[in-house]
């Protein structure tokens, strides 16, 4: 009888690895089931769940160049195959409060936009000169700090004039 793929077969388990286990089929042939195929449960050790020479039902997962890789899970019957959930104790819900908007905003408050430590310009052509102003006296205080370490604008090389 050949082997197809949907097929539950039974087969003795004979030799176990840290990734699965090796089932022998029937006429001599050889599956593997890989360990998360195993049960429907994480396994850490995959000793803890099958041991060599022991009977087992699978079922045929793929034949790929004479390979075949099989599901001890998938064998289980439907309601066995699914991860057990941890039962969630009950807990106590309190009663929802209806929604209540927000007071409406009738002004932005007694908040101040601007520091008042310093005026503020009035105009655009008092903005622009008070910018001038301070572009200037930030040149002239970098032109100032270039000469003094002895920097030159020129490039003769040394970096010294």
């Amino acid at each position: 009888m050949a082997i197809e793929v949907g097929m539950i077969l039974e087969g003795k388990v004979t030799r176990i690895e840290k990734f699965g286990a090796f089932v022998q089929l029937e006429d001599s042939q050889t599956g593997m089931v890989h360990i998360s195929e195993v049960a429907p449960t994480f396994i850490n050790e995959i000793s803890d769940y099958v041991q060599v020479g022991q009977e087992v039902k699978v079922k045929v997962l793929a034949i790929n160049n004479g390979r075949i890789s099989l599901s001890m899970k998938q064998a289980l019957p439907k309601e066995q195959q699914r991860r057990p959930r941890p039962q969630k104790p009950a807990r106590e819900r309190t009663p929802r409060q209806p929604y209540q908007p927000a007071p409406p905003v009738t002004s932005p408050g007694d908040y101040e936009w601007q520091s008042s430590r310093r005026s503020a310009p009035t105009t655009f052509e008092d903005m622009m000169s008070r910018f001038k102003q301070t572009s200037e006296d930030k040149m002239s205080d970098l032109k100032r700090g270039g000469e003094s370490r002895g920097y030159s604008r020129r490039g003769n090389g040394s970096g010294r004039k």
